[in-house]
């Protein structure tokens, strides 16, 4: 086990588990594809050392929020995947991006996105629906849709609502709940509700 705080305080034995440098973006990594080889881990997680990325995963393997197991054959190879316990994170997660979002400036229109990152933003910006929905993003070249609790890639038939802009239009939809920085085509009530959804975070004052 990695070093702790040696306090009988569940904070504390939370940070003792994932507190680490990059052990939350393992989890982040694990709840956005369910299993990932290690090769896998590595490669979307650039700057982050075999040495280091390995020590991690040992880490959240004893602190029993991942786990190592081998894949039926054909395909054999071991992958590392969240256990019940650790897919808990995925609350905590959700809330920690509203909360870091706040003193995050929002990204160029390009260069600060990898391709890809419409459909992990839905997944980590949107908490589990009370009430069917069906809307489709695009921005840019990024087209993805929430259905109900799922977010998937590419279009969807029969969306409520088709929601267009720029990155930093889908910033300041999500982080500020502007719904004027972006074009909405169809139900934008049913926009409305999605962002009434997420967790209310005090505007961060930054120094400047």
């Amino acid at each position: 086990m990695a070093r702790c705080y040696d306090q009988y305080c569940p904070m504390a034995h939370a940070l003792d588990l994932v507190g680490e440098r990059w052990s939350l973006l393992i989890v982040r990594e694990l709840l956005e594809d369910d299993r990932l080889r290690y090769s896998d881990l590595h490669a979307r997680l650039p700057g982050c050392g075999t040495n280091i990325l390995a020590a991690r995963l040992k880490t959240l393997e004893q602190g029993g929020v991942v786990r190592r197991r081998k894949l039926d054959p054909p395909a054999g190879a071991w992958v590392y995947e969240l256990t019940e316990y650790g897919s808990g994170l995925r609350e905590v997660l959700h809330v920690l991006a509203h909360w870091g979002a706040r003193s995050l400036r929002p990204p160029a229109r390009s260069g600060d996105l990898e391709p890809g990152w419409l459909h992990g933003a839905l997944r980590i910006a949107l908490p589990a629906a009370s009430s069917p929905r069906r809307i489709e993003f695009r921005f840019g070249d990024e087209i993805a849709a929430v259905v109900d609790d799922a977010v998937v890639e590419g279009p969807v038939d029969d969306p409520q609502a088709v929601v267009t802009g720029d990155a930093p239009g889908f910033y300041c939809l999500m982080v500020d709940r502007d719904i004027e920085a972006v074009t909405i085509e169809g139900d934008a009530e049913a926009v409305r509700a999605m962002l009434a959804s997420l967790p209310a975070v005090p505007r961060a004052e930054v120094p400047a």
